[in-house]
């Protein structure tokens, strides 16, 4: 059965919340924050990102950022910019972005569960970045971005959203970014129930994107004195995330730049490539085929399609993760002809989510910082749920989530305001 609990929630004042909304604080360079905060005293990244306003030599995981982005939090709840509810609700968040729409439950997902594996995972986290989760909240007290879950879709849920939904929201803009945010509340306890009781009938919650918080806030819970009373689990007990229904998601794909070409010349690597894959020119790249990829090299693009792929379906029967197209590049690609056998500490390989596009990965390339880049077929939902129902592991930065979630809509607080 997948938990679910409303909260009372600290969020902006509807007339302000498109200037308090930020984007995800790991998806912005410092210098990306900087541009985007300025001018805007409410920006979250004031919270998210408080190096921010801090000196320019000043680590990110120093102390001082950590206060700073509680301080600054402090003061947006003080000065009513951030307001709490009186009352725990339920929020419906609905995102457009061109012609992709999906509408997810606000509410906090059990740590229980999440310990328990209800939630499944399909990545391992990285300690430095999970511990500085952890500091966040704890220096913070609150929870401040959601992870997005997800669930096989229910017809029960469709009906429970469109009643939702057909009222008028709280609030809606449009961001820089073109996406469309548009927010409703659920206060009313019946509404609630049935939604609760509802969901106990979900086998399953999957995390799509946000292991890190996942991981931190079950660290939290567990250093609490007595995390088991009834006064710690209304504040900890939880953690928040926004659900979708499965089939609402969008995921692009997470592409490679590579440094260099392990001493081989481009045309070594070529020819060596050549051996298992039939490679053209690629007038439009961004789709390649499936197991496939598209390769930007000494300024040319060019698609790559597996030679034997019947063949090579037949290989992945049964294997969930060596069928990803990720696991293919890096079997194929990465590891054998490039060198790179550890994605995750290697410094020759860096990652670039597909929002970015094929232009950006060429001019990485072109500025001479890159050798090449790799341009893959993106991860399906279907395959996420297969591998973390199978309880495997991903290749690290399979899988890219568009659109992002936006920090300072809905704030979870481990304690009352």
């Amino acid at each position: 059965m997948a938990k679910i609990t409303p909260f009372r929630a600290v969020r902006p004042k509807p007339e302000l919340a498109a200037q308090v909304a930020a984007p995800p604080y790991d998806v912005l360079s410092l210098e990306e924050a900087r541009d985007m905060a300025k001018g805007n005293p409410y920006s979250f990244l004031r919270v998210s990102r408080a190096e921010l306003e801090l000196p320019a030599e000043t680590d990110s995981y120093s102390p001082a950022v950590y206060e700073k982005g509680a301080e600054n939090l402090r003061h947006l709840i003080k000065d009513g910019i951030l307001f709490q509810e009186a009352q725990p609700l339920l929020g419906v968040y609905r995102q457009r972005w061109g012609t992709h729409e999906q509408t997810g439950l606000v509410a906090l997902a059990s740590i229980d569960e999440y310990d328990r594996g209800i939630i499944k995972r399909h990545e391992l986290t990285r300690p430095v970045k999970e511990t500085d989760r952890v500091r966040i909240i704890k220096t913070h007290e609150s929870q401040s971005g959601p992870v997005l879950l997800f669930f096989n879709r229910k017809a029960k849920f469709d009906r429970w959203l469109e009643g939702v939904t057909s009222t008028s929201p709280d609030f809606n803009f449009v961001a820089d970014d073109e996406v469309e945010h548009t927010v409703w509340s659920v206060r009313e306890p019946s509404q609630i129930q049935t939604l609760v009781e509802d969901f106990r009938e979900i086998e399953a919650l999957y995390i799509a994107d946000g292991h890190h918080r996942c991981a931190a806030a079950s660290r939290v819970r567990a250093m609490r004195d007595d995390p088991t009373s009834t006064a710690q689990d209304n504040h900890t007990g939880g953690f928040l995330s926004v659900i979708f229904p499965h089939d609402h998601l969008q995921v692009l794909p997470y592409n490679r730049v590579v440094r260099d070409l392990n001493s081989l010349t481009p045309k070594q690597f070529i020819d060596r490539l050549s051996q298992g894959y039939d490679l053209q020119v690629a007038n439009n790249p961004g789709e390649p085929p499936p197991h496939g990829f598209d390769m930007y090299l000494e300024g040319q693009w060019q698609r790559a399609t597996p030679k034997g792929t019947q063949k090579l379906s037949s290989e992945f029967e049964g294997d969930p993760v060596r069928s990803l197209a990720v696991s293919v590049l890096t079997n194929q690609v990465l590891d054998p002809l490039l060198g790179i056998s550890d994605q995750r500490s290697d410094p020759r390989i860096d990652f670039v989510g597909g929002v970015r596009g094929p232009e950006e990965l060429a001019a990485m390339v072109n500025q001479g910082h890159w050798s090449v880049a790799f341009w893959l077929y993106p991860t399906t939902v279907a395959e996420l749920m297969a591998v973390s129902d199978a309880e495997r592991i991903m290749p690290p930065k399979s899988t890219w989530f568009e659109p992002k979630l936006r920090d300072g809509l809905f704030i979870h607080m481990l304690r009352d305001s």
